[in-house]
């Protein structure tokens, strides 16, 4: 008899035991990033061993666990039945005759025995329950030999027992008892023992163990003859051992940062500087909630220029989309804080982020505050690109240091997308400090994601090796500073516009001479390289929407800057594909318009990328003069401009619109705007329709709506106008249609005779099933409404004629059945409480998000019953129809009822 207060998640391993099972040495291996376990080299010295052993906490393998071989009986017969009555539970009893088999042991009575105990509870060893046809065994027992270690004895720590019992026990170590459940002192060995199944987790003291081999038996119980199911499994018996001395003083983890991965709904990027110079090791620890903790070993980055402490990165796979983890980063002589992260969930399209120009000045006062207003701003934003120049000089590591500062809460739990600038090459021209700092993915250019400018690197002459050089040195450079990464409809893609020459060198360059060796044009040849990969990336993007995030402006705003060499080549890719945002920072000023051939003639509304330039630092610039504005002179139009003051923009995404809006975050007293800080600057929303259309509409400016250019979708096939069915059996109605993108279906019936068509809770599929048939069931016609897009199509009436009903009502007398208070909640069990008129049976169904879960139990009368049923899907929501049908045990005398109730799923 299962505890239905007890049973109302999955089963699951204690933490201790989790724990044990992931990272225990010496047992198991570490799980790796996928998430499997995999070998581990064997260090190759007893002394690189030890270091090993000391380098993070060990633990002993499991006594037991679910893969433990049992010795069992089940024949319903006392093992003991003089004497001593627990002489069974002894080491020296002799149970070689007894059966074996592994845990979980049990069964469920369905008419006859089935391995299904409960949701995801299915039995390894089944257990026989009435294999005389009559009343249940009453008890069965269990021995299994565990061996004890001295080591682990002498350590004092107390044995942890984990596990599931239906419906009582008592628990024996080496012929002791150690724990009871639903057990009757002195209960006879056979017997039934009245109570509800449970989770057994309890300690046994180290002391009724010994060294070397030990029996654990257990005595189960049924709690009546009649009991419907039988359960027992252990899932963790074992003890950690103590953590290791401790080593010398190291500090904790600091520069704590997310990046995004290639994947960010199951993986997740780490990258942290360790605490003292001499840390050779990292991890990252993770975990769901308080289950079980997965350790994933981490890479040296090296050390940043003028940083003698070392930084470490990990990137973790197999994780759970839309899901949140706690973690930490470090190694057994230091950790830092657990965080939480969520990873991205592919199922959601609604979000925010926030987009900052440059840090760089100001980082230990300015940037601060800055920061703390964005999350003021988007609290739940997913994180934040950053369009370079973060700090002032890449060689000075107090920069660093305090950018972190500024973003330590921010950066540690949400991605961070930054692009290098040109000041992150200052004292660091090879970006080291950079790519120790951050991690990206491994998507960045090369000759095969180049397209036709591949082909200049072919041949056997001294250009196309030249050619070749740099675009193998840049294949591997551009890493961590051109890369994308697409989050829940968001290609957030990241280009690298400074052209440093020492970055962009290889070494070894092959000798050329002439003007066709691209080292005749080497800058050119970088902004035209990536130039080529966005082309590339961006015709098969799969993200409704592209932002792109660099530092030197297309159009730049400030006096005396221009950058055509970046528009030239950059700009005609922005609007071939016409991407939505492109973020840019460098200028120290604020500005953001259009290219004019993408004017609409409607005022405030504009149909292509949006460009803008931020400055979120305390470092300002001037903007140009009308006459030699570049954005003017250059075929674009400035909409919004600024100077002397600092913004940030957070950016909502949904699933037809980016609304973004840009934030005062500090003034000067010359600035050119009198919003005060923390007002709204600048706004505009970008509205986009699933064919790719769309418009930029100012503040304001109302949104125009989209043509629905969808046409209306066929019926090609349907099921008879005119259907025929049994009653107390099942019709299923259908549909064919066709038509261009997603069909949606929606079932509707009307009384016969009548236009008056209503729809069917949760009935959109193409099928209906009419479960039941009834008189009832004939008084309606059937159809379907068909959509695409905005256009609907209906099927025929279907009519239904229902034969072999049963004689007329009023020969019996009516039942009734009530329905109660109803649980239905995703992911978790539906229970429906109901009180019948008579005795009889009652058949539960819930139907929600196109799933129907059923059963079927004994009833008697008046009395109230709560019928659990399985789990709803895990993303299920809306409304869930449930439907109990009661037939009386006497059915000459009582008509059969049903009851139907529409309930709200909860989340």
């Amino acid at each position: 008899m299962k505890n239905p207060l007890s049973r109302v998640g999955p089963r699951r391993m204690s933490l201790a035991g989790m724990a044990i099972a992931v990272t225990a040495v010496g047992c198991l291996n570490p799980i790796t990033a996928g998430g499997v376990a995999a070998a581990t080299p064997a260090p190759a010295t007893a002394a690189e061993q030890a270091a090993v052993a000391a380098a993070e906490p060990t633990y002993f393998a499991p006594l037991a666990d679910s893969e433990t071989t049992w010795r069992y009986l089940a024949t319903g017969v006392d093992p003991s039945p003089t004497g001593d009555p627990n002489a069974w539970a002894q080491p020296g009893y002799d149970d070689s005759a007894w059966p074996s088999g592994k845990g979980g042991f049990g069964a469920k009575w369905a008419d006859v025995e089935t391995p299904n105990f409960d949701s995801g509870m299915v039995a390894r060893t089944v257990l026989p329950m009435r294999p005389g046809g009559g009343d249940n065994i009453p008890t069965y027992f269990f021995r299994a030999d565990v061996q004890v270690t001295p080591e682990q004895l002498a350590t004092g720590e107390d044995i942890r027992f984990d596990g599931y019992v239906d419906d009582g026990a008592v628990i024996f170590v080496n012929g002791v008892e150690v724990q009871r459940h639903n057990v009757a002192e002195n209960a006879p060995n056979v017997a039934y023992q009245t109570g509800f199944g449970a989770e057994l987790a309890f300690t046994i003291p180290a002391e009724r163990f010994r060294a070397g081999a030990n029996t654990i038996a257990v005595r189960l119980h049924q709690d009546r003859a009649s009991s419907s199911d039988i359960w027992f499994s252990l899932d963790h018996l074992g003890g950690e051992l103590p953590p290791p001395p401790a080593g010398p003083e190291v500090g904790a983890p600091s520069r704590v940062i997310l990046t995004p991965t290639d994947a960010p709904e199951t993986s997740q990027s780490f990258t942290w500087l360790a605490g003292a110079p001499d840390v050779s090791t990292g991890k990252v620890q993770l975990r769901i909630g308080d289950g079980a903790v997965r350790t994933v070993n981490a890479a040296s980055q090296g050390t940043a220029v003028n940083q003698a402490n070392p930084h470490f990165s990990a990137t973790v796979r197999g994780l759970k989309p839309g899901t949140e983890y706690t973690y930490r980063v470090g190694n057994a002589d230091a950790w830092s804080e657990w965080k939480s992260f969520t990873t991205a969930d592919p199922d959601v399209d609604e979000f925010e982020y926030v987009y900052y120009g440059d840090a760089q000045i100001g980082l230990d006062s300015t940037w601060p505050s800055v920061v703390e207003l964005a999350q003021e701003k988007a609290p739940d934003s997913i994180g934040s690109v950053h369009a370079g120049d973060l700090i002032d000089t890449s060689s000075n590591d107090t920069q660093w240091s305090n950018w972190f500062k500024g973003m330590e809460e921010s950066a540690a739990t949400t991605n961070i997308f930054a692009a290098p600038g040109n000041h992150e090459y200052s004292g660091d021209r090879l970006l080291q400090s950079w790519k120790a700092h951050f991690e990206y993915p491994d998507n960045q250019p090369n000759t095969s994601t180049i397209g036709d400018l591949a082909q200049r690197a072919v041949g056997d002459t001294d250009v196309a090796r030249q050619y070749q050089a740099y675009f193998d040195h840049w294949s591997n450079f551009a890493h961590e500073t051109v890369y994308y990464s697409d989050y829940q409809g968001v290609r957030f893609i990241t280009i690298n516009a400074t052209t440093d020459s020492t970055f962009l060198k290889p070494d070894n360059l092959p000798a050329c001479s002439g003007a066709e060796c691209p080292s005749a044009g080497v800058a050119a040849l970088w902004v035209e390289y990536q130039a080529a990969w966005l082309d590339h990336i961006l015709s098969d993007s799969p993200s409704k929407w592209n932002v792109v995030t660099f530092h030197q402006p297309v159009y730049s705003a400030s006096a005396g800057r221009n950058e055509p060499h970046l528009r030239n080549a950059w700009v005609p890719v922005f609007q071939k594909h016409n991407i939505d945002l492109v973020q840019m920072g460098h200028d120290h000023v604020y500005a953001r318009g259009y290219n004019n051939d993408d004017r609409t003639g409607v005022d405030g509304v504009t149909d292509g990328p949006v460009y803008i330039v931020q400055n979120s630092g305390a470092k300002h610039y001037n903007l140009e003069t009308d006459a030699k504005n570049v954005w003017t002179n250059n075929g674009a139009t400035q909409v919004r401009k600024g100077e002397d003051f600092s913004s940030f923009a957070v950016v909502k995404v949904t699933d037809d619109q980016l609304h973004y809006t840009s934030y005062i975050a500090e003034r000067t007293a010359s600035a050119t705007t009198d919003v005060p800080v923390g007002g709204v600057w600048d706004e505009f929303v970008v509205t986009k329709h699933d064919d790719g259309r769309k418009v930029v509409t100012e503040a304001g400016a109302p949104i125009p709506e989209f043509e629905d250019l969808t046409p209306a979708p066929e019926i090609v096939e349907q099921s008879p106008t005119s259907i025929e069915g049994k009653a107390g059996s099942s019709l299923t109605l259908s549909v064919t249609a066709r038509g261009e993108g997603p069909l949606s279906y929606q079932w509707q019936r009307t009384p016969v005779g009548k236009d008056a068509w209503t729809d069917i809770v949760n009935q959109d599929k193409s099928t209906l099933v009419l479960e039941d048939l009834r008189a009832a069931t004939a008084r309606f016609a059937y159809r379907v409404a068909v959509t695409a897009g905005t256009r609907t199509v209906h099927s025929a009436p279907i009519s239904v004629r229902v034969t072999g009903l049963p004689a007329a009502p009023d020969r019996k007398v009516a039942s009734k059945v009530s329905v109660g208070k109803t649980v239905a909640r995703a992911n978790r069990r539906a229970a429906v409480v109901l009180r019948p008129s008579v005795t009889g049976t009652v058949r539960v169904s819930v139907r929600v998000a196109g799933k129907t879960l059923t059963r079927t139990v004994t009833v008697r009368q008046g009395r109230k019953v709560t019928v659990r049923l399985g789990k709803l899907p895990r993303r299920a929501s809306g409304l869930a129809v449930v439907t109990v049908r009661l037939t009386p045990k006497d059915t000459q005398r009582y008509a059969a009822s049903s009851k139907v109730k529409v309930v709200r799923v909860k989340r």
